[in-house]
């Protein structure tokens, strides 16, 4: 099955053809490309994903999960604090999709530009108002109905913001660059949740456990305000894509981008869907789950779980970039090919060396599932944006992904923390990883590749070959 193919045989985007050629060296990609424009509009996207899991760094880290599980719900309520946070998480992605399905549509039909300006202010100012919520003592069940309300409207607003994001990335850069300036995107990621793990753990150290519990775990959430100003103003200041741009001087934009979608592209939507379920059970599994799975089940303290996540986290950003780049000359597809098999294999003895009670081993387990999740994290930026043609690229790639991740992205930590209870085995988040991975093998290996393949030519019939065919040679 062609992956990238839709009803149409040509793209109108085609007239901006400055993006690169799928012959020549990263030289000849970069002609006629405002690689000044570039850097802005990778900065101005990766911002407002360094925003997204900032929050997510904050939400979960091991001190914090206990304190809002505690601070929100009365005393005498039923399962653990740490859940109750998890629940609060998985209640945010239940409004991705319709996120997804509100702004990715939009996205085709008003541009990359506006409404990514939108869902940055939006998502940095509900992170902002939960640091200002007052707690149950103070209004009693109105305190976790109001938590609740924010955190759907953060995850309404993030169902909007990675599809466009990394759209913005992909329609912006050289041909032969796109995985290395895709790569940026998931960095954005990774420098969030450093940023916010780490400030929850300067300002508990800063201030004591004591002050922590009282006042101080505001201080983190107040933050992303000011973040979402400087995301917002870079934002405000670059121009739309010129593959959008471009297609809609030519006048030929979908009359009804949802439709058509659902309509012509919902094949390669459950493709998406089959490929981000590991994304997001690894993913989730890492970077929501484990700080809170080190302290409750491996009992480790809460400082040193948050300097293994942040040092496992620091590692994956040293060797990101490096890869998206290298997924340029090899393709997508075999990094993505050496990610679900690394999962099927060596899932169960990475949480083997965590049950060792060793710092040494329980660190290294960590990281081999995160350097795993790099190879995924690396290309996927470029990847899925270019599965879909322009006219439709943004609103398809939102649906689907987000659908994907309300699914089992959201709801990773609950299960996998549920199950631990039930079962008493450690095993599970292994387990599960080993079976998302098997699952997404079957469209990893459906998938065509399109290192090589200029964005604005997705599906056309007379589109270069990609890396790997030989044809490129």
């Amino acid at each position: 099955m062609n992956a990238e193919s839709g009803p149409e045989s040509a793209d109108p985007a085609a007239t901006a053809g400055t993006a690169g050629t799928a012959h020549g060296g990263d030289h000849a990609a970069d002609e006629g490309v405002d690689i000044g424009a570039v850097h802005k509009a990778v900065i101005a996207s990766a911002m407002g994903n360094c925003i997204e899991w900032f929050d997510f760094g904050v939400f979960s880290a091991g001190v914090m999960t206990s304190i809002i599980g505690t601070r929100f719900f009365p005393e005498d309520i039923s399962g653990s604090a740490t859940l109750r946070s998890f629940a609060l998480i998985a209640a945010a992605f239940l409004a991705r999709p319709f996120g997804g399905l509100f702004f990715g549509p939009m996205g085709d039909r008003l541009g990359r530009k506006r409404v990514l300006a939108t869902t940055i202010i939006l998502m940095s100012g509900s992170t902002f108002v939960i640091g200002i919520l007052p707690g149950y003592g103070t209004i009693g069940i109105a305190a976790p109905l109001l938590l609740l309300a924010v955190r759907l409207t953060q995850g309404f607003s993030t169902g909007g913001e990675y599809g466009g994001a990394a759209t913005m990335i992909a329609e912006y850069a050289p041909t032969n660059r796109r995985g290395y300036f895709g790569s940026f995107l998931e960095f954005g990621t990774l420098t969030g949740y450093i940023l916010g793990a780490g400030l929850v753990l300067l300002v508990n150290l800063a201030v004591g456990d004591a002050a922590m519990h009282d006042w101080g775990w505001r201080i983190p959430f107040l933050i992303a305000l000011p973040l979402g100003i400087v995301g917002l103003y870079v934002r405000t200041r670059i121009e739309d894509t010129p593959t959008f741009q471009a297609m809609e001087q030519s006048g030929k934009k979908a009359r009804s981008p949802l439709k058509e979608t659902l309509e012509h592209y919902w094949k390669i939507i459950l493709m998406l869907i089959g490929i981000v379920f590991l994304l997001n059970v690894a993913d989730y599994t890492l970077l929501t789950f484990m700080p809170s799975y080190l302290v409750d089940f491996l009992h480790m303290g809460s400082v040193k779980s948050q300097l293994v996540t942040i040092g496992v986290e620091a590692a994956m950003m040293a060797v990101i970039l490096p890869t998206g780049h290298l997924s340029d000359r090899i393709g997508r597809r075999p990094v993505l090919l050496m990610a679900a098999i690394g999962f099927i294999l060596l899932s169960w003895p990475a949480f083997a060396l965590m049950q060792t009670n060793n710092w040494f081993g329980i660190a290294f387990g960590y990281a081999i599932i995160g350097g795993l999740l790099v190879l995924m994290l690396a290309v996927i930026g470029a990847t899925f944006p270019a599965m879909f043609p322009t006219k439709v690229r943004y609103g398809a790639f939102a649906i689907g992904y987000n659908i994907s991740t309300s699914l089992f992205g959201g709801t990773a930590a609950v299960l996998v923390g549920s199950l631990i209870d039930a079962t008493g085995s450690n095993y599970v988040p292994a387990y599960y990883i080993m079976i998302a991975a098997a699952v997404a093998l079957v469209p990893i290996l459906m998938i065509k590749e399109t290192a090589n393949v200029p964005i604005e030519r997705v599906g056309m019939e007379n589109a270069p070959e990609p890396v790997g065919s030989g044809a490129e040679r």
